[in-house]
């Protein structure tokens, strides 16, 4: 069995990773880091403020013994996924599989977030999906949604990125930036695509898990 660490910056999403993985990966085992005070220092400072304490949370993670790492904050995705090479094991960023998936569905692409520090982490993400191929990108503040989700009124913040995201025009495909937006989806009544990050962000971590799992069970037999 492969173990999958994921790193959040809410509690508010263990229980949607969990509910994801006992119906699409119900031999995974994961074990949930959260870290809010990292979203908080790199609203404030910067993502790359918070790379040296990223990094340590994922070494840990491994050092525990986790096959591969998901972090599931989009702000800080580009960090955590920067030290997999450094840090020499699977780090993945939630929303990659959810980018990927916009820049196929077509050039004008919508990114709606309700922090605006995400905006840009993503757009940066979907335009390394596109490479040379011409986007559109809009990126949309839902700037009444954030508060609601501080309260702990779920309701009310889903309400609202749905209400942002039926007002778009001329686009092709909808970006929900932030894993906790997902349910949003379901609540929209535009005619386009409307993604979320944390299915196609958790099977992608699946995979990479049970491959580095099988990869170090290979080594152990043949060591």
């Amino acid at each position: 069995m492969s173990v999958l660490a994921l790193l959040h910056t809410s509690p508010v999403h263990v229980p949607v990773f969990d509910a994801l993985r006992d119906e699409d990966a119900p031999g995974l085992e994961l074990r949930h880091v959260v870290k809010e005070q990292l979203l908080a220092q790199a609203r404030e400072l910067g993502p790359e403020a918070v790379a040296g304490a990223v990094g340590a949370v994922l070494a840990q993670a491994v050092a525990e013994g986790a096959d591969a790492v998901l972090c599931t904050c989009s702000t800080i995705g580009a960090v955590a996924e920067a030290a997999s090479a450094s840090l020499g094991f699977p780090v993945l960023r939630v929303d990659r599989p959810m980018a990927a998936a916009a820049v196929a569905g077509g050039r004008r692409i919508a990114v709606v977030a309700a922090v605006a520090s995400t905006l840009e982490p993503t757009a940066a993400l979907i335009r390394e999906e596109a490479g040379h191929r011409p986007l559109a990108l809009r990126m949309v503040l839902a700037e009444h949604a954030w508060p609601f989700f501080e309260a702990g009124d779920t309701k009310a913040y889903l309400a609202e990125i749905a209400r942002t995201v039926d007002a778009l025009t001329d686009v092709d495909v909808v970006v929900l930036a932030q894993a906790s937006m997902a349910p949003a989806a379901a609540r929209t009544t535009l005619e386009v695509p409307v993604l979320a990050s944390p299915r196609p962000g958790l099977r992608a971590a699946a995979a990479a898990a049970a491959t580095a799992a099988a990869a170090t069970a290979g080594r152990t037999r043949t060591g």
